[in-house]
């Protein structure tokens, strides 16, 4: 009997150091997991502080890559304008058959063509690294709009007016023009047949409706640049 007495107290003496390991062990446990947990969070934290500073980064770079586009684009804008408005002047005069120097000098800048190049770079390496790295939804959908729409219909319409000088105006160049400067003057050998050919006049409408198409663009594309460069700067507040 005395023995048996001996080993309940043994087996519960040794339940227990059990029912306390597994305590021990249970604690351990869940401080481990609380320590994932918090270094988890602490990462989480990190790579959210970088993905931040990242993308306001990126917006400052995209933000000086659109200024000098708004400003490039403006420059031409002026000179497509410029280069319409002097085709009417031209016309008109020649349809009254008046057939003065001051034609000479107007043509130089009509017969030319205008010249862009965007400044993407910062847009790729964004593009790179996602864009969904930009947090407003908005200003994403307006990046893609001016990058792949945007630039791709005034690189068009600008290479049609760029065509069309190549193919239409340098054989007139060099058949019908004694002398010629870029953007300053054309001088034909023999005005009066020049200006009298219809040929040489619907030149002048072709070429004048293809820098029309390019007006429309480039004041398409800086409007977009405007409303990007607002949400860039409201994002910055």
């Amino acid at each position: 009997m005395i023995k048996l007495f001996r080993n309940i107290r043994k087996n519960l003496l040794n339940e227990g150091k059990t029912t306390k390991y597994f305590k021990y062990a249970i604690g351990e446990i869940v401080l481990v997991v609380i320590g994932i947990l918090i270094a988890l969070s602490i990462n989480n934290w990190n790579e959210g502080r970088k993905a931040n500073i990242f993308e306001d980064e990126i917006l400052n770079l995209i933000d000086q890559n659109l200024e000098i586009d708004s400003i490039s684009i403006s420059e031409e804008l002026y000179k497509t304008k410029q280069a319409i408005e002097l085709t009417d002047r031209l016309l008109q005069k020649v349809s009254q058959k008046e057939y003065s120097d001051s034609l000479n000098n107007w043509m130089g800048k009509i017969i030319s063509f205008e010249r862009f190049k965007s400044q993407s770079s910062a847009f790729e390496v964004l593009k790179a690294r996602g864009i969904e790295t930009i947090s407003n939804k908005e200003l994403q959908i307006k990046l893609i709009s001016y990058y792949d729409e945007s630039l791709y219909k005034l690189y068009e319409s600008l290479s049609d007016v760029n065509v069309s000088f190549m193919a239409d105006w340098v054989p007139v160049i060099k058949t019908d023009f004694s002398d010629f400067k870029w953007r300053e003057y054309c001088i034909p050998t023999d005005p009066k047949a020049f200006f009298e050919k219809p040929s040489s006049i619907i030149l002048f409408k072709i070429y004048k409706d293809n820098r029309l198409g390019q007006v429309r663009n480039m004041e398409s594309a800086s409007a977009k640049i405007s409303e990007i460069r607002t949400l860039i700067k409201k994002d910055f507040k």
